[in-house]
């Protein structure tokens, strides 16, 4: 019904219709893009997706990462249906899954970090057909930890500061009680005083009745 030159004319119109629309559909990678932690912790490296098509078993997740201070870039984990990781170099060890391809989620976790861990970390998602698309980056700084020396004076300036606090609440109390207790004796004193002032002016009364009496 319609001819060879047709069919072909058809067949590359919807191949660019296609092709305008795969950049729209293609993946997307979402990263914290830059993030912080202390040396010698654990982090988690974030990486989530989006894919136009239903998460497959074809789907790969690749890490890589390129040095601060420059070099080649190094294999950090790869997932493809299962775990894989690097079984050398200085992830060894070091490095965990902590990703879930059925919430769009291809994240990893870097155990004990180190000042050289320093770097830009890649992630890259592909879910066949859906394997275009940028790669997400996180840029990691590693800073120094509180030495213990820092520790020790820190928590020492909080312990004293604690004591100090303690010994002025105790002077404090201690010297309200002594001074109630001051007054006390003074109103003591000045009521025994008094009884005996009035013991001695009774007394006093008495004998000028008796000899009053007398005479």
């Amino acid at each position: 019904m319609y001819g060879p030159s047709l069919k072909r004319a058809v067949l590359l119109l919807l191949g660019l219709q296609l092709t305008a629309l795969w950049p729209i559909a293609a993946m997307e990678i979402y990263t914290s893009r830059k993030l912080e932690a202390v040396n010698g912790t654990d982090v988690r490296l974030k990486c989530t997706f989006s894919s136009f098509v239903p998460v497959g078993d074809a789907l790969t997740v690749t890490w890589n990462f390129r040095p601060q201070d420059g070099g080649s870039e190094q294999f950090v984990f790869y997932y493809h249906g299962e775990p894989y990781p690097p079984k050398n170099g200085r992830f060894k060890d070091r490095v965990f899954w902590d990703g879930n391809p059925d919430r769009y989620d291809a994240s990893i976790q870097l155990w004990k970090l180190q000042f050289d861990d320093n770097g830009t970390y890649t992630c890259q998602v592909k879910n066949p057909p859906d394997v275009d698309g940028l790669i997400g980056e996180i840029r990691l700084s590693v800073v120094q930890t509180v030495r213990f020396s820092e520790m020790f004076f820190l928590a020492l300036a909080i312990g004293s500061a604690c004591a100090l606090m303690i010994i002025i609440v105790i002077v404090v109390v201690l010297f309200q009680h002594f001074r109630k207790k001051r007054w006390a004796d003074r109103a003591h004193k000045v009521v025994e005083i008094k009884s005996k002032e009035e013991e001695n002016l009774n007394q006093g009364k008495k004998v000028s009745v008796y000899f009053e009496e007398t005479d």
